[in-house]
């Protein structure tokens, strides 16, 4: 199968790949925090994916500004051979949101690099016009490339975008791979680390067709939601709320959107298995969706229908509480038979015929 690659046309089929390069832009307007925290990734980490640790992945070139040890021209020459269509093939990934050139009077919103002719900032978008249609793959990085992000809100004077919806949410890569979008406000580590490993696999021709959702987001990892997989969601059946931080019950009533919001973070951890918003306290405030932020603020107030579900919960929770711990009162004694009488019959008794 080493030369077969599934695209997403069964019948495309390309020589093995021995090389293949990661050119990873942070200049849209972001905080380059999701390259931050993908140094945190463990499944697998990012020096694993380098270093060649992982069997049947070709070798793997990261240029990343904020992890790379080359600066100035050095770096950038990765770029100018990208958009060239001397680095192929390549993975390109955007970090931040994408802002709209064409609504100033003077000036850019965000560049990287300078022209040679001009002796002008290049501007982000110009970067991704030259970049994605020469990339095998185009992944967007964080809540801010998928969707627009804090940057997105409603009033922003730079008309930020997410990275499908500056290429089109019907475009395909040369390779056939529609924009693969891993939200997180920062990325989870590992969602973004599993997910690009996923699509190197494909590369090689081990992996089908990455399967996403109609937002675009790999299934196996937004299928669900985080009350799915909140340690907390026990509570919420009970109708047990709780009514301060640092209660261990159901913060829904505190602000959080777990409920709605597609994202596996309880279930994930942050960083190796441990962490996560809901997990040590804090509400889900949604970062993962494409709403975000605008349809889930004030971020403290309880969310509508929040009020509706978690009255209704009570009522039916208080009545299953109260029939539960009947039932736990009665399960947390030993059997009758077991008690100690005046002599001992709970050893081996021989079995007569």
């Amino acid at each position: 199968m080493a030369d077969a690659v599934p695209y997403g046309h069964k019948t495309q089929r390309a020589s093995p790949v021995s090389d293949i390069h990661i050119v990873w832009m942070t200049s849209g307007l972001g905080c380059d925090g999701d390259s931050v925290s993908i140094t945190a990734a463990t499944q697998p980490s990012i020096e694993d994916v380098i270093l060649g640790a992982i069997p049947g992945l070709p070798k793997v070139h990261l240029h990343n500004p904020v992890l790379a040890y080359e600066n100035g021209d050095e770096f950038m020459k990765f770029w100018y051979q990208a958009a060239e269509g001397k680095l192929n093939p390549f993975v390109l990934v955007v970090e931040g949101s994408i802002p709209n050139e064409k609504i100033k009077k003077e000036g850019y919103w965000a560049a990287l690099g300078t022209d040679s002719k001009t002796g002008q900032p290049i501007p982000t978008n110009d970067w991704i016009d030259r970049l994605a249609p020469k990339a095998l793959a185009v992944v967007a990085c964080g809540t801010c490339a998928t969707y627009g992000g804090i940057h997105a809100m409603a009033g922003n004077p730079t008309g930020a975008m997410g990275l499908a919806d500056y290429l089109g949410w019907g475009w395909k890569s040369g390779a056939g791979l529609p924009v693969v979008n891993v939200p997180g406000c920062p990325v989870q580590p590992d969602n973004f680390m599993e997910t690009l490993l996923y699509l190197l696999y494909q590369v090689a021709g081990l992996a089908p067709m990455i399967p996403l959702d109609d937002q675009l987001r790999p299934t196996w990892l937004f299928g669900r939601t985080v009350h799915d997989g909140c340690d907390r969601a026990g509570y919420y059946e009970q109708g047990d709320f709780a009514e301060e931080y640092g209660s261990p019950k159901c913060i829904v009533k505190l602000g959080c959107w777990g409920p709605v919001v597609n994202c596996n973070v309880p279930k994930r951890g942050w960083m190796a298995g441990i962490g996560g918003c809901p997990n040590v306290g804090g509400i889900c405030i949604g970062c993962t969706m494409p709403g975000f932020p605008d349809k889930f603020m004030p971020f403290m107030d309880e969310p509508p229908g929040a009020r509706v579900s978690s009255t209704t919960i009570s009522v039916y929770g208080a009545a299953i509480r109260a029939l539960r711990s009947i039932t736990n009162k009665t399960v947390n004694k030993e059997p009758k038979w077991r008690h100690p009488g005046t002599k001992l019959t709970t050893g081996y008794q021989p079995r007569t015929y």
